[in-house]
């Protein structure tokens, strides 16, 4: 089951594939048992992107650095 449309909202913010499948990544780790919040939070990067709130090398973090969407 689908939550969000987030990669409808990645491709319109312009996010490569790959960059969008390491933030896939990075927040399953974050959300590993969770789908809506999974998705919801990649939702919620995608649109910050999409607004020029952040880019997506700010959202895309190092395996030990701080949560940006927290």
């Amino acid at each position: 089951m689908r939550y969000f449309d987030f990669e409808k909202i990645a491709r319109e913010a312009g996010i490569p594939t790959e960059m969008l499948e390491e933030l896939r990544k990075q927040v399953r780790q974050d959300f590993p048992h969770d789908e809506m919040l999974y998705e919801l939070h990649l939702l919620r990067a995608c649109m910050a992107i999409k607004s020029g709130a952040l880019h997506i090398e700010e959202v895309l973090r190092p395996a030990e650095s701080s949560k940006v969407w927290s």
